[in-house]
């Protein structure tokens, strides 16, 4: 009797149709259809999604915060299995999709303030150990608003004894936030110009706190600057995808596959550049795993490592259909990849 082959389903969102759990399901359920054995896995690279890649992996809690622009939102965080780490994702509270969009979002005003809600909720239930996803934020306000929230805690947001890793997906500094990112957020040209300059101001006090100048940090200006806010406060910034990937045992998951597929929303030259995709891909890649990409889109420009296939569903069924049945399509695709491979078989 042949083994049953083992399919590993780890995607990212799609972002504006499945989160990552959805799109693993979606995978998942052509996988089981064709009679392979399926583990469905999300991941993500610090952004939106976070949380979702530690589903079923401790107890949800809920915590009333304020969003960006300061109106009450219940947020869900994680306490895992252990009793003393907490997931967070602060697109929970601080989300730009929170305030409804860009166009909703007030770049000036919108605080960081129910981020610092959240740690302090996981403090006051014990977390020792905290992963900290960013990503998403409506906030380009440096950490401002978190930081005034955990002085609820005490001297220098009381986080002595709490180790906080901070799951960043971009290498941004601190005084180009702005500049990078408040355009997406809303912000007009004059606003970003102002936003520079409070970030400046910042600085300089993140400075005082830390003890060394933050600003010229890798990653220092993710959220808005919210991530060096939190360097001061003591915490670790590591690449987003290398948190998850270790708290998943995702590497020892890649390798006991026969199958590997991952997927996004749209494939880009930032994909195979820390992203979640391009890490799933290069952990089967070097395990000596087929894997294969089903992504929304392809741009155009995009290059793509030897050893990984890709599958776009907008060539596959339509732009249209991949967007509005973008789970169905995605379980169509999948199937397709896999009835191709038990062709190609070996009689």
């Amino acid at each position: 009797m042949q083994p049953v082959p083992r399919l590993l389903a780890s995607p990212d969102k799609f972002r504006g149709t499945l989160d990552g759990l959805a799109a693993a399901a979606a995978i998942g359920a052509a996988g089981r259809a064709a009679g392979w054995d399926v583990e469905e896995l999300a991941v993500s690279d610090g952004g939106e999604g976070f949380l979702d890649c530690f589903a079923g992996r401790g107890r949800v809690r809920t915590t009333s915060v304020q969003d960006a622009l300061g109106r009450p939102v219940i947020a869900s965080w994680l306490l895992l299995d252990d009793g003393r780490t907490a997931v967070i994702e602060t697109a929970r509270a601080i989300g730009l999709a929170q305030v409804g969009g860009a166009a909703a979002n007030d770049p000036l005003a919108a605080s960081s303030a129910g981020a610092g809600q959240l740690l302090a909720a996981a403090v006051a239930e014990g977390a020792r150990r905290l992963l900290v996803g960013l990503g998403g934020s409506a906030t380009t306000d440096g950490g401002a608003g978190a930081l005034a929230a955990l002085a609820a805690l005490g001297p220098r947001g009381r986080l002595a004894g709490v180790e906080v890793v901070v799951a960043c997906d971009v290498t941004t500094r601190f005084l180009d936030a702005a500049r990078t990112f408040a355009p997406q957020k809303g912000a007009t040209p004059a606003q970003v110009a102002l936003l520079e300059r409070r970030l400046q101001r910042m600085a300089a006090e993140l400075a005082a706190m830390a003890g060394f100048d933050l600003s010229d940090l890798p990653g220092s200006g993710a959220a808005g600057g919210l991530a060096g806010a939190f360097v001061a406060l003591g915490a670790t910034l590591v690449a987003g995808f290398d948190v998850v990937a270790e708290a998943l045992d995702l590497a020892e998951r890649v390798a006991a596959a026969d199958l590997v597929i991952t997927g996004e929303g749209l494939l880009d030259d930032q994909s195979f550049a820390g992203k979640a995709v391009g890490g799933v891909a290069g952990l089967a890649v070097a395990a000596g795993v087929r894997v294969v990409a089903v992504v929304g889109d392809v741009d155009p420009g995009v290059e793509v490592p030897s050893g990984v296939e890709v599958v776009s569903l907008v060539s596959l069924v339509g732009e249209r259909r991949a967007r509005d049945d973008a789970a169905a399509s995605l379980t169509e695709a999948v199937a397709i990849l896999l009835a191709d491979q038990r062709s190609d078989a070996p009689d």
